[in-house]
């Protein structure tokens, strides 16, 4: 079993940074592949980005390319997403989620555990 808690959200200003963490409980995380989502109120929870079991291969959804940053740290088991120049376009609840698998998976419904999820609130 894995328990997964994220961590950093708040509310900034339009064009700030800032760093969300999701740490895990569970000896096998290292060897999971793990991905953010994130859900606006009112929409459906969407793939973020995701990062395969040993953080070679990561993937983003096109309206982060370039801004945001998913690494992991398996030392820590930690995972990070760092979002850079950030909009109110990007306020919405994020969660991390752990797959049982190595390969990096998109689809919300590959994942096997979730956290409680963070808020981010960008303000213009």
């Amino acid at each position: 079993q894995v328990q997964l808690v994220e961590s950093g959200g708040g509310s900034v200003l339009a064009g700030d940074s800032l760093r969300v963490s999701c740490a895990a409980s569970g000896r096998t995380f290292s060897s999971y592949a793990v991905g953010w989502f994130r859900q606006a109120p009112g929409k459906e929870r969407d793939f973020v980005a995701g990062i395969d079991w040993s953080g070679g291969r990561k993937q983003y959804a096109d309206s982060v390319k370039g801004r945001f940053t998913i690494s992991r740290d398996s030392a820590k088991s930690t995972v990070y997403l760092q979002m850079n120049s950030l909009g109110p376009e990007d306020t919405a609840d994020y969660y991390c989620a752990a797959a049982r698998r190595f390969q990096l998976v998109t689809s919300l419904r590959e994942y096997d555990y979730w956290g409680q999820g963070t808020r981010v609130t960008v303000s213009s």
